[in-house]
């Protein structure tokens, strides 16, 4: 069994193949470890942590959400995040897809470690940004940039820093790394 951590860029798909007429990079722009698949997803605009296995059971744990493997988060959003939203984020909110489970929610600032994302956020001098760390049980697509709007702080960049017990660690965008079993 081989599992794989990656430090996925942004604007990259994550899958192998490319889309046809799309300019985004692909897993294979990346990443020369043959047998290895994506266990979850993230969008093409986000970054941070995807793991790769060969094992389809493990791959299976890792992506299901009935497993409810804690994935967390740093999102940057536009405007500064109150605690009537964070207490909303936690509580869990409906979305069109229906209600989200509780989440875990909690200003922070900005990481020190956290690289400079290519091309930048936009800046607005008159609208500030804050981050917020999320903690979800649940995978639903684009559902922190969704939960984050909801609550009136939409998301500006969003980065995964952990997979269950899986972190980011120090590797930088587009490095991966073997992780032992």
């Amino acid at each position: 069994m081989t599992l794989l951590a990656f430090n996925k860029p942004f604007n990259c798909l994550s899958q192998f193949t490319p889309e046809p007429d799309s300019p985004a990079a692909t897993l294979a722009d990346w990443i020369d470890f043959p047998g290895v698949y994506p266990a979850g997803r993230l969008d093409r605009d986000s970054e941070g942590l995807l793991l790769l296995t060969d094992d389809g059971r493990l791959q299976a744990r890792l992506a299901d959400p009935k497993h409810k493997l804690a994935k967390v988060y740093l999102a940057q959003v536009e405007g500064e995040i109150d605690a009537a939203a964070l207490a909303a984020l936690r509580a869990g909110v409906t979305l069109k897809d229906g209600p989200t489970r509780s989440a875990g929610a909690e200003r922070v600032e900005e990481p020190d470690w956290l690289w400079p994302r290519n091309p930048p956020v936009r800046y607005r001098k008159s609208v500030p940004t804050s981050w917020v760390q999320l903690t979800l049980r649940e995978g639903r697509n684009r559902q922190v940039r969704r939960m984050t709007a909801h609550v009136g702080f939409p998301t500006l960049r969003l980065v995964r820093v952990a997979v269950g017990p899986y972190r980011l660690d120090d590797l930088r965008p587009g490095e991966w790394r073997v992780i032992d079993g």
